[in-house]
């Protein structure tokens, strides 16, 4: 079941699987992968359909300054509580909150100098999550979907493989996660609930207790008749009930597929190798993130909320940080003793930082003009540090970087073509990414 959360404006929702009822569009697929050998250079010993990427997501905005951007020679009440901790490039220090991933950063890169202009959630959910700004001002609260986000323009180009799902997330969508006007056949498959509980199952991806597999096989044959109607045989692309059919088909490869049923079992993992990743839902949901990606699936988001800290931020950090440090750092150093980092994009971000200032609650609020996004694995060198901000932390001020440039990165190492245009149903065109270029930093 998913979980209520209440938003800055202290609006209460419901994380819901947001589809579009437009059918799939055209990929252009002639210029699909155009950057395809560049691509494979940038991404290792893999080529570029064979990079998946786990996206983190860190929903409310996670701060910069006490993660990956301290600032120990500003004023207190910017530099905050907490002191920092070495890492592994020289000169370079993150906050004391992430010392396991301090010692990990000779596997990963952070980009400390993505920025934009949205300061709401909505709006820079979308930006962060389709490369694409909103067209118009959207307010904390809003679930907005005006372009189709990473994981369903990957599952658009690559489609399901052997009954395994292109782009799952779990345990809900982000509000702009979803796939707009590419059809409902490439929304991602929600995988709800807590992996760290005891006897773990994935909802709806097995079947019920009391349908044995000839009664499942029966029932998809009565069905199979049924959608010779013409209603549904109609291959208009306006018809909207062709996309929930192939919906609803990869629903049936995934719960009869071997291969995805062994990869929800996080059981079949040893203890210690759980243990590593910590014994909470992140941490675990990271694990299964692994686990998913090593089977085939392209695009996996895990959602981790509550990132909003207008107040008490250092009170709750103590609790919020030490999971991501532990789990991500986890994931990085498993991916790569496994041999399968090279062929893995792992990215980590949020929809913005926080201010500079702490506020007179103890807080940090919104701030689009700086943010720190680590990225690691499909040929991202390790050990660097791209761009700065100022003196606060308050502005990008070196290697400045937009979403359009982030997005261009994503989608070129894993061999989409940004300059790609798709067609919504109306027939207009929209360009996959207006602008921007991959950052040369994260390309080896």
């Amino acid at each position: 079941m998913n979980t209520l959360h209440t938003n800055c404006a202290g609006v209460r929702r419901r994380d819901f699987l947001q589809v579009g009822l437009g059918a799939a569009s055209g990929l252009g697929l002639s210029n699909l992968l155009a950057l395809r050998a560049g691509a494979a250079a940038a991404a290792g010993k893999a080529s570029p359909d064979e990079v998946r990427c786990i996206l983190i997501w860190l929903d409310g905005g996670p701060t910069h300054h006490e993660s990956f951007d301290p600032k120990p020679d500003a004023p207190s009440e910017v530099r905050g509580q907490f002191g920092t901790v070495p890492t592994k490039i020289p000169g370079v220090h993150f906050s004391e909150c992430v010392p396991r991933l301090a010692a990990a950063s000779d596997r990963f890169t952070v980009v400390r100098s993505i920025c934009h202009k949205d300061p709401n959630h909505g709006g820079g959910n979308h930006y962060m999550m389709t490369g694409a700004p909103t067209p118009v001002p959207v307010n904390c609260g809003a679930f907005v979907s005006f372009h189709p986000s990473f994981g369903s323009v990957v599952s658009h180009a690559r489609g399901s493989r052997g009954g395994i799902p292109a782009y799952v997330t779990a345990p809900s969508q982000s509000r702009s996660g979803g796939p707009n006007f590419l059809g409902a056949e490439h929304a991602p498959f929600v995988l709800g609930g807590n992996p760290n509980s005891e006897g773990f199952r994935v909802r709806d991806v097995v079947l019920p207790r009391d349908i044995s597999e000839g009664r499942a096989a029966h029932r998809r044959e009565l069905r199979a008749r049924f959608d010779q109607m013409a209603r549904i045989a109609d291959k208009a692309a306006a018809d909207p009930t062709l996309a929930f059919d192939s919906y609803n088909q990869q629903a049936v490869e995934l719960v009869t597929s071997s291969a995805a049923q062994a990869a929800l079992d996080l059981a079949r993992e040893p203890d210690a190798v759980r243990d590593r990743y910590g014994r909470n839902d992140f941490g675990q949901r990271l694990l299964l993130a692994r686990r998913l990606s090593e089977v085939g699936v392209s695009f996996v988001t895990c959602y981790h909320g509550g990132w909003d800290h207008h107040r008490d931020i250092f009170k709750a950090l103590e609790t919020k940080m030490p999971p991501v440090d532990q789990g991500v750092s986890a994931l990085i150093e498993d991916l790569d003793a496994r041999g399968t980092l090279d062929n893995t994009l792992v990215i980590l971000l949020g929809e913005f930082g926080r201010t500079p200032k702490i506020n007179d609650r103890g807080g940090r609020d919104h701030w689009p003009h700086a943010m720190s996004v680590l990225f690691a694995g499909a040929g991202v060198p390790g050990g660097q540090v791209i761009g700065a901000t100022d003196r606060d932390g308050a502005y990008a001020s070196e290697a400045v970087c937009s979403p359009e440039d982030f997005a261009s990165t994503l989608y070129t190492k894993l061999g989409i073509d940004p300059r790609t245009v798709l067609h919504q149903t109306d027939g207009r065109p929209v360009q996959l990414v207006n602008g921007g270029a991959p950052i040369p930093g994260l390309f080896a």
